[in-house]
Parts: structure tokens; C-alpha cells; sequence
């Protein structure tokens, strides 16, 4: 077990290079095994989710080499046997295993995934996608086995805009027998650079990033290349670190587009800004403005940012609220940031956030990886040292993030307890 202390309260200057998505790569990984052939992902940020994913790769059979981020796999001699329990489970995509195995063989057998804990997040509408591809469906406990004599394209209607069934419909059908259309599909960037790499080995796939994904199957898929697109999540959360403590703090390697909810809001807030094409220099500032913010799906505002955004929201004058509409359980953080002097209300789904003039170092917990990174910003801006346990959620999911912030003047020092 691994624990932070951060010596808190130094402003923040230089530049942070922003890796490969997480959501994105995590999910790129899985894809390649539909490949007979080699796939290679540059951009592959260095994070623990990826070693998790790699462990099931090996387990599977397929042949690995990485080089800095760059990620070569061959998957033309896999097995495709049953990925047990104590693999599936450190991180929640493996799920899309499922989608890339029934896509490839028409059969998979997996545990039930895991990953933070941040409420329910079922995956009835992953295994509606499949059935409507022709799979039919065996649950034990928490092992699935899902298999079809032949996956046939088909309309699937999701029940709401999921990532993670969207991706894991489009794994499943770019083999399928016929045309298959995605309804009320998830738009997130994630998905499009998914899209990417399944059209680049041979796939058929229009309008990913759209609510209406067509897809017409192929036979076979091949050789591929693709690049991981800049972590929007990453980015956002250092641009709100700026807002704490830049002075100024630059960010690089971004997609403007792809975070235009959070800088929209920035803006109303009041923080000072200086954006160009692929970086972002933000300044800090006390006197801010109040807000409310509510997430939502792409190109809403993430749920992802919810948690670190309340950080600033902290210590702004007055009184904003943020409503949670994703997921119910993503307000672990907010009794360790009042233990940190803040003061939040929790009602139902929305905090009610009065802001305070300072945060003061304490012992606090992470709980899932957002949570951890927002304790990690309060505890960069506290008055005091903020030692943060469980720090091993944040390390699944940002690269480097040690290195990255103690670069730009951050005081930090990750130990053993």
C-alpha cells in the first residue's frame, strides 16, 4: 500500500505534457485482438490499468512489446479461454474482452470486471447489444459466458448513451454478418479514436461521434496502426490546478475541442485563460465567481472533472452547486475535503459548496481515482502537508503524475506504509 505526502501551498509554474487517454486506451488494447495480424498503439500512457490489461494479453496468448509508448501486439495465436476472476477484476474494462472475443470467436467466458468503486454501473446494456447481434447469454455468480453459431448485424437501441456499450456493440459487430446500427450512441472522443483503429485494420465504420454508428461487417481485419488521442481528463485536471496554483501553469499535448464543457465554465468562473491551438497557460486567481455545474454525457460536462472541479469551488466566494447525474456514488471525496476546512452539503445528487478562504492539510483517503485526484489538488493548495492514503487509485489512472507535478514546483513524496 502507498501513500502521498504533499507539502502544500507552492504556486505552480512550467509546462505538463499530457499523455494518452485512459478511457481511450483502455479500450484500444482489447480491440487489437480482432486483429490477425500486428497492431501497433502509440501515445500508450504508462499507468497501471494498461499493465492490467497487458496481464490478460499474456494470459490470452498474444505477444507483447513495449517501447517507451508504444505498444506492438500480436494476437494471431491467442487462446480463447475462460479470463478468470483474478485477472478480470483490477480494472472495469476489461469488459471490453467481452465485445473483442465474441466479435473474434463468437464466444467468450470472463468474469464480471471491477474497478472503482463509484456506484452501479451494470452492463445489461453491453449484453443487450450482443443478444441483439444473435449471442444469447449465461450468467453463474459473476462469470458470463456469451456465445452465438453466428453474429448477424442488427439494430441495437441503447437505453442510454453508455461508452462502454457503445464501444463493446462496435468490437462485437465489425465481424458480424450484415449491417449493424447503433442507436443513441455515446459521442465521446474515446469512441471516434476506437473507430479509428477498427477502420484502419479493415472495418466499416461510419458516424462514431455521432448518435447513429453504422457499421457493415467484414470478414477479415488486419494490420493497423493508431495513436492514443490526448487524455481530455488529464488535461482538464491540470487546467484546474492551474486555476489553483498556476503562476502561471502551461499545459500541452490538448484537444480544445474535446474540453470545451470545463472551459466554458472557467470562463463563467472567471479564471484567467491563455489558449492556442494545443496548450493551455493558466493563471491563478482568488477573486472568482460562483457557479453551478451539472454532468452529463459528451459534450456535456464530465463526470470525470466533477470530483476536481469541486476542489476550486471550494474557494470560491459564495455559494455554487454541482449536480451528479452519472453515477450516485461519486461524493466519497467530499467529507475529506470538509475535514480540509471546506464546506459542502450533500442532498441527494447535488452539493451545495460555500466557498472558504483556505484548506488546511490533513490525513485523507482515495477512494476511487477522481476522488484521489481531487484530494490531490486540495492537498497541493492546503496550508500545511496533506498526506493522502490509498494513493494507488490515482497512479491507475495519470501518468507520471508524481514526476509531472513535482517538474512545474510541487512538493510531493510518494512512501510505503
Amino acid at each position: 500500500m502507498k501513500k502521498l505526502v504533499i507539502q502544500g501551498g507552492n504556486p505552480l509554474s512550467g509546462t505538463i505534457h499530457i499523455s494518452g487517454a485512459k478511457n481511450s486506451a483502455v479500450a484500444l488494447v482489447p480491440a487489437s485482438l480482432l486483429s490477425d495480424e500486428e497492431v501497433v498503439i502509440d501515445q500508450i500512457p504508462n499507468i497501471t490499468d494498461i499493465d492490467a490489461l497487458d496481464e490478460i494479453l499474456i494470459y490470452l496468448g498474444a505477444t507483447i512489446k513495449r517501447e517507451g509508448s508504444t505498444m506492438t501486439i500480436h494476437s494471431e495465436k491467442i487462446q480463447n479461454k475462460e479470463i478468470p476472476e483474478e485477472i478480470s477484476k483490477k480494472l472495469r474494462a476489461s469488459y471490453y474482452f467481452m465485445g473483442a472475443l465474441l466479435g473474434k470467436y463468437k464466444k467468450v467466458e470472463m468474469y464480471f470486471p471491477g474497478g472503482c468503486a463509484i456506484g452501479k454501473r451494470p452492463i445489461d446494456q453491453h449484453l443487450k447489444a450482443f443478444e441483439a447481434l444473435g449471442a444469447t447469454i449465461q450468467i453463474e455468480g459473476n462469470k458470463y459466458k456469451i456465445e452465438a453459431d453466428k453474429l448477424i448485424g442488427n439494430d441495437i437501441y441503447l437505453d442510454c448513451a453508455s461508452v462502454g456499450a457503445t464501444m463493446n456493440a462496435m468490437l462485437a459487430s465489425v465481424k458480424a454478418v450484415g449491417k449493424t446500427v447503433i442507436h443513441n450512441a455515446a459521442k465521446e472522443p474515446e469512441i471516434v479514436n476506437v473507430a479509428t483503429l477498427l477502420n484502419n485494420m479493415g472495418a466499416d465504420i461510419e458516424g462514431a461521434g455521432t448518435s447513429e454508428i453504422i457499421i457493415t461487417g467484414v470478414e477479415k481485419l488486419g494490420k493497423a496502426y493508431i495513436e492514443v488521442i490526448p487524455d481530455r481528463i488529464e488535461a482538464g485536471t491540470y487546467i484546474i490546478l492551474g486555476a489553483l496554483l498556476g503562476n502561471p501553469l502551461t499545459i500541452e499535448n490538448i484537444i480544445p475541442n474535446h474540453i470545451e464543457a470545463l472551459l466554458s465554465k472557467l470562463k463563467e468562473i472567471g479564471v484567467p485563460y491563455d489558449l492556442s491551438a494545443n496548450r493551455i497557460t493558466v493563471w491563478a486567481k482568488s477573486d472568482l465567481t460562483p457557479t453551478a455545474i451539472t454532468t452529463a454525457v459528451y459534450p456535456g460536462f464530465p463526470t470525470d472533472l466533477q470530483q476536481t472541479i469541486t476542489t476550486l469551488l471550494t474557494l470560491v466566494p459564495g455559494t455554487s452547486k454541482v449536480t451528479e447525474t452519472i453515477y450516485e456514488n461519486r461524493f466519497q471525496n467530499i467529507s475529506y475535503l470538509n475535514e480540509m476546512g471546506a464546506k459542502i452539503k450533500v442532498d441527494g445528487d447535488t452539493l451545495t459548496i460555500e466557498g472558504v478562504d483556505k484548506l488546511h492539510g490533513n490525513v485523507v483517503q482515495a477512494t476511487d481515482l477522481r476522488a484521489g485526484a481531487c484530494l490531490f489538488l486540495a492537498g497541493l493548495k492546503a496550508d500545511g502537508t496533506t498526506t493522502i492514503e490509498h494513493v494507488e487509485y490515482v497512479l491507475r489512472g495519470y501518468e507520471n503524475i508524481i514526476e509531472k507535478l513535482t517538474q512545474v514546483g510541487a512538493k510531493i513524496e510518494l512512501k510505503e506504509i
